[in-house]
Parts: C-alpha cells; structure tokens; sequence
C-alpha cells in the first residue's frame, strides 16, 4: 500500500512537472485600456475595480499562482472569457450584457466564489453588493431600459 502511495504522488509530481510546459495560460497580455463607462459615482467604480476588473477589464492583476499550471490555465481562460462577455476597458464597443451585471452582483453569482477566496480584496459585504448593483443600474441601464448612461455608443458623448 505504501509502495502504491508513493508511486501515485510520484505520478502527480511528474503530472505537475510536464503541465508547466504547456504555454496556455501564462500571456499576462492586459491591452490598452480604450474608453471607460461613465460610471454613476466615483463609489461605483471604486467596488467595480475591487471585485470585477480582474477578469472584466484590460487592467488585470496576475497573481503569483497565475504563473504556476494547472491554475494558470484556470485564471486564463476566466480572464478571456470575462473580458469577452463585459470588458469595462473596452467601453468603446457594445457591452450586450452590460445591464445583467447589476442581477449577477444581486444574485451572487458575481463575483464568483472561488475568485472571492483566492482573492481575499473582492469580498464584499451585503451592503457593498447592494451599492454596486444600484450603481450598476444607473451605469448600465436595466433590462427595461437597457443602455444607460454608459452604455457603448448610447448617453455618452466623445
């Protein structure tokens, strides 16, 4: 039994090892940042950076762990897929789902759970939550308005 322990930790090792030199995951590419929203309030931008622009803006913050796979590949591919859903550096094109932001903060769906362990500063409180999904509704409009203020190419001039 020992001996099958040993081997199935040596396996992992070696798993772990070969997984480092797959290249996915470890671009740290944060574009330029084009256009912004027009945010509500300075408070609405404040709790946007803290707990969404990791993965929903061209200003990522790269944690050490982003350098390490399998994580590497998890950050990654969250970071892509959050910046293609709602990038808030890239307010110069159409954001679709820009006035669900409000319901996925409300729900907490965002941000996500695990983002919220791994990274201790996008904790927010029930009273924070409330104060960005609001600020999230004048910012974005609501379902019924869809495109508020700082809806791309709609309430804003350049």
């Amino acid at each position: 039994m020992k001996r099958l322990a040993a081997g199935a930790a040596v396996g992992v090792v070696v798993l772990l090892l070969a997984a480092q030199a797959v290249d996915y995951g470890r671009e740290y590419a944060n574009p330029p940042v084009r256009r912004e929203p027009a945010w509500d309030s300075p408070r609405t931008r404040e709790l946007a950076v803290r707990a969404c622009y990791d993965c929903h803006s061209n200003q990522t913050v790269w944690p050490w762990y982003a350098s390490l796979a399998p994580a590497s590949w998890l950050v990654q591919r969250d970071v892509d897929v959050g910046r293609r859903k709602l990038n808030f550096s890239e307010w110069d094109r159409v954001q679709k789902e820009a006035w669900e932001s409000s319901k996925s903060v409300r729900t907490g769906e965002m941000p996500p759970g695990l983002y919220t362990v791994a990274r201790s500063h996008a904790r927010m409180s029930a009273a924070e939550q409330q104060t960005l999904a609001q600020g999230f509704d004048v910012t974005f409009g609501t379902k019924r308005t869809r495109g508020g203020a700082g809806f791309a190419g709609q309430g804003e001039s350049d």
